[in-house]
């Protein structure tokens, strides 16, 4: 049986490290709230470090250029096209 992924409000993703830092085990707050240890650890660890549960809150700088330079290249890659078919029909003419 597979687990369906399920979403979780930033408002009890906070809720649930607020029980941690308060000195709730991890163990027990996976176990009554049914989410995985991996799952609360992240939270914590984002939490701690930015405040923030969002992804794009709390990617390393590498991270961010790398996925500024991928938007970037897919850019490029779309103009080239784009010129490539301009010449095959200015080249008809």
């Amino acid at each position: 049986m597979t687990r369906q992924r399920r979403t979780f409000t930033p408002e009890l993703k906070l809720q649930l490290v607020k029980l941690f830092e308060n000195g709730k085990p991890r163990a027990d707050i996976a176990r009554e709230y049914d989410i995985t240890p991996p799952a609360l650890d992240r939270w914590i660890k984002n939490y701690r470090e930015s405040g923030s549960f969002a992804a794009k809150d709390n990617r390393t700088e590498e991270e961010n250029e790398l996925a500024r330079l991928r938007k970037e290249n897919q850019r490029l890659l779309m103009e080239n096209d784009i010129l490539k078919q301009a010449a095959l029909i200015m080249g008809r003419k």
